[in-house]
């Protein structure tokens, strides 16, 4: 593995501006490491995750976990929880398992990996720390429209032209 290749940039660094709200987690941290709970090769345990100040125009929420720093040229997407209603302002540990861990109508599309729900940091073992950008995306409509057979990426491209502020965690992850 080549440890001298560059970092990806921050992909939300180059979509269009947007406002900010606060995103905390009892379980992760921007900067430091993940705990082997929140890994693939640890359990595929998704974090808690807890939301506020966001735009009172908000009427739903979008969050993903993206790795911009997989070793090819679209990074990794390792979650997506669509369609959250704007009365959830928090996820417990291990919602992120299955459809049945979300609240109404939210729903999960499938992974990079193949998984409907939460896939834990799995780096390629030798590889530099990976970065995993944790994102709750406040939106301006209760829908995006979508199903879980859509992509990732067809999610984050819809959720662009709906997004009124996002808050992120990014913690770090790298295998021996």
């Amino acid at each position: 593995m080549d440890l001298s290749r560059p970092l990806a940039p921050n992909p939300y660094d180059l979509l269009p501006a947007t406002g900010s709200f606060t995103l905390t987690s009892p379980d992760i941290t921007d900067g430091t490491p993940l705990a082997a709970s929140f890994t693939a090769a640890g359990g595929n345990i998704s974090p808690a995750l807890n939301w506020s100040g966001f735009p009172e125009e908000t009427q739903s929420f979008l969050i993903n976990c993206f790795d911009p720093d997989a070793p090819n040229p679209a990074g990794y997407w390792h979650w997506s929880a669509v369609d959250i209603p704007v009365q959830v302002t928090s996820l417990e540990q291990g919602a992120g398992e299955s459809d049945l861990g979300l609240p109404g109508a939210a729903f999960h599309v499938r992974s990079d990996g193949g998984t409907f729900g939460y896939e834990g940091a799995a780096p390629p073992p030798g590889d530099h720390p990976h970065r995993y950008i944790f994102a709750v995306h406040a939106l301006d409509t209760e829908s995006l429209d979508l199903s879980s057979e859509h992509s990732p990426t067809k999610v984050a491209f819809t959720a662009l032209f709906h997004t009124l502020a996002r808050a992120t965690l990014v913690p770090t992850y790298q295998q021996p």
